[in-house]
């Protein structure tokens, strides 16, 4: 029987194709009513354009069409990833798949339509029998020695959005060439068998099981490992407030407190329990500063809390805020918090093991974040790696070098992703919130705040300072467009020499392979063509990338200097100039009048 018509033959063929697919009746409606309404600009959007499988799986606005999150998709991912783990894991069959979810609309509708896929492919799965964390899911890869894990979430992204982030056997996120490898997969297993819709008796299947239970008494058994000063913990002066920013964290958060010995946090009530709507922020993101956390200061000011921590919906991310003695609060960011978790990980490390050879101790960080762990692992002793954005990079070579007989300490990203230790290989809030807790108690147990001991690590190892922000744009082509006309600045064909009045000395650009700070020109961090990212060096010591988000339509700046004591120039004065090279880079470089981006909300 033939189905509705537009005029337009591509479309039709993909319009039929989708109806074809399609047995959720609430998509099938949303693509109707644009067939029967003759959107054809909307159509195409949806049907020609396929969500591409990138940044460690998908993530995206969740409706109709193969551009978006929904049962089609998800299957048809599923039937992809499963086909790809027969294929290159010989032993899938016998260890299995991790699959996990939030507390995000269709989040556990998604996550049992992947079990189900897998299970027909007799593929055995543990699939969580509730929300989690979503540093649950590699914490039991590593646990189970299962072949890959499923986390569904989209983490701190808007409420219309989800994701299916997909980790390997080693308990770090997919890379090259398997993401690559499931890519193509999916493209070559798009039919849907009928079977696959079946999901409402997934969980009676002899090859699904809970792993809730326990993987929750085994992370937090892990995780104290983590915990230097338990005694200390139990009567720890600080009343912690906690937020879950309507996410999953808060009932696991408070038994990673048992573990450590903290008592049950004050809660803002408001975004403590699940809530797919995030009715009480615009962004469900604490990244996003002080009005992410108008309610947690609220709630820390009613109970004389100095200390706030606020994981994201997902838990994989920390924020953390303390109460000034001026009354005024103060939002660490994330090179703030990583310098603070970095000093602690190696200070509370070495009291524990003073004979521990420091040669094979590791901290990282990525190429945008602060370079704070590389001066304190420079005066004392232990290797510092920069990796490219992502944990994905960070876990993988954590991976490579705990099988090389390495310890890593600790990793950071300065989007507020913390990786204390190795029990998980990504960030984790979880554990992130219980090492600052740690942390927090013996600064306060020797008269003394996070603030002033974030000052007292700058002091002894140098400022690093920071301006760190982004603009939004939706259109793909404007931002491609941005990029070439720096590397094509002012029709010279070559990158601009200064910004401003700031004179450029390097450049790297890691879209098309180039740095001229190396003999060959050629840069040693990965090349990835399908993402914007330059990084300047100006003379001054100024370091500013500009780069694309994976996931987000955001394209960031992050810029960091460490001034010179010598060359007389104080905090303030550094952070003046600070300040106006990233005006100069917003004049010059990113043109937001002329291409129509948008600045950050505030």
């Amino acid at each position: 029987m033939a189905g509705p018509t537009t005029g337009d033959d591509e479309v039709d063929s993909k319009l039929q194709e989708w109806l074809k697919l399609d047995r959720n009746e609430i998509t099938r409606a949303e693509i109707q009513k644009l067939a029967d309404s003759g959107d054809i600009k909307g159509l195409r959007k949806l049907l020609l354009e396929r969500m591409e499988f990138g940044t460690a799986g998908l993530r995206a606005r969740m409706g109709t069409g193969f551009s978006q999150m929904n049962d089609v998709t998800i299957i048809q991912t599923s039937q992809g990833l499963s086909k790809y783990l027969l294929k290159t894991c010989p032993d899938v069959k016998k260890n299995g798949v991790v699959i996990g979810y939030d507390g995000r609309h269709n989040s556990q509708r998604f996550a049992s339509l992947a079990a189900t896929v897998l299970i027909n492919d007799e593929i055995p799965v543990y699939l969580f029998s509730s929300i989690c964390p979503t540093p649950y899911v590699p914490y039991s890869v590593l646990h189970y020695k299962t072949e890959c894990g499923i986390m569904v979430t989209a983490s701190h992204n808007p409420k219309d959005d989800n994701g299916y982030k997909v980790y390997w056997g080693n308990g770090a996120q997919i890379i090259s060439p398997i993401d690559k490898g499931i890519a193509e997969s999916i493209l070559q297993n798009l039919e849907i068998l009928d079977s696959s819709w079946d999901y409402t008796s997934v969980r009676s299947s002899p090859l699904c099981k809970d792993p809730l239970a326990t993987i929750l008494d085994a992370y937090n058994r892990d995780l104290c490992t983590l915990c230097y000063f338990k005694e200390k913990n139990q009567c720890s002066p600080i009343k912690f407030t906690y937020t879950a920013m309507h996410g999953v964290g808060y009932e696991y958060f408070k038994r990673a407190c048992q573990s450590f010995g903290f008592k049950e946090p004050i809660a803002a009530q408001e975004q403590i329990k699940p809530d797919p709507e995030f009715p009480t922020v615009k962004y469900p993101n604490p990244e996003e500063g002080e009005g992410a956390l108008l309610i947690a200061m609220k709630t820390a000011d009613q109970n004389n809390s100095p200390v706030i921590l606020a994981n994201d919906p997902d838990a994989d991310r920390l924020a953390i805020a303390e109460k000034l003695p001026d009354g005024n609060w103060h939002i660490f960011s994330g090179n703030e918090t990583g310098a603070l978790l970095g000093w602690w990980s190696w200070f509370s490390f070495v009291q524990r093991y003073p004979e521990y050879p420091v040669s094979d101790l590791y901290m990282f960080a990525s190429t945008v974040s602060s370079k704070i762990l590389q001066t304190i692992g420079n005066k004392e002793g232990f290797n510092f790696e920069e990796t490219l954005t992502g944990f994905k990079w960070m876990g993988n070579l954590a991976s490579d070098l705990l099988k090389e007989g390495k310890k890593v300490l600790f990793a950071f990203e300065e989007a507020i992703g913390f990786m204390c230790g190795t029990n998980v290989l990504d960030k984790d809030g979880i554990s992130a919130a219980m090492v600052m807790s740690e942390l927090a108690t013996y600064l306060y147990n020797n008269n003394t705040t996070l603030h002033k001991k974030l000052d007292e690590i700058y002091k002894t190892y140098g400022y690093h300072l920071s301006n760190n922000s982004y603009f939004i744009c939706h259109e793909a082509e404007k931002i491609k467009q941005m990029f070439e006309e720096i590397r094509n600045y002012n029709n010279t064909g070559k990158y601009p020499e200064s910004c401003g009045p700031y004179k450029i000395k390097y450049i790297r650009d890691l879209t098309v392979g180039y740095d001229n700070s190396k003999q060959d020109s050629k840069p040693v961090l990965p090349v990835s063509k399908s993402s914007q990212m330059i990084t300047f060096t100006f003379e001054n010591g100024c370091v500013a990338t500009l780069r694309t988000s994976g996931t987000e339509p955001k394209i960031k700046y992050y810029t960091e200097v460490k001034p010179d004591p010598k060359q007389g120039m104080d905090r303030q004065q550094a952070q003046k100039e600070l300040d106006d090279i990233v005006q100069c880079i917003i004049t010059h470089f990113y043109q937001p009048e002329k291409f129509g981006f948008m600045p950050r909300p505030t």
